[in-house]
């Protein structure tokens, strides 16, 4: 039975720190982990109707953080069973949409100035 229990809070464990990372709290690997995976994720729509790229793509950063909210709140169900203020919950939610804002702003800058591009537009020679 103790087996269980240990082995439940290591999988919420891992099932948090996954969320965190791709949470807006964790808004350093933006770039590395969220930007990618939504490329991934708006690459076939893009295939079907090129005018589906980008708003998947901005759709699919959107998906990867609520997820990591998500499995953050899943993992650290048993994890902290202390409750927390609701005005600092209530913080860091708003913190954390600000961020996700912010990152989708800068998704939409670097499409428009033509930076992330359409897969077969990186093939193109230029001339």
């Amino acid at each position: 039975m103790k087996m269980k229990k240990i082995s439940k809070k290591i999988y919420r464990t891992f099932i948090f720190i996954i969320g965190f990372i791709l949470s807006p709290l964790s808004w350093w690997n933006d770039l590395i982990i969220n930007i990618p995976i939504s490329y991934l994720f708006a690459l076939p729509f893009g295939m079907i109707n090129r005018n589906l790229f980008i708003p998947l793509l901005i759709l699919g950063y959107w998906l990867t953080n609520i997820m990591g909210i998500i499995m953050m709140h899943y993992g650290s169900k048993e994890l902290f069973k202390k409750n927390k203020n609701p005005k600092i919950l209530r913080y860091e939610l708003i913190k954390m949409l600000v961020v996700t804002t912010m990152y989708t702003v800068l998704i939409a800058i670097l499409v428009l100035n033509g930076i992330l591009k359409f897969p077969t537009e990186y093939l193109r020679k230029n001339g």
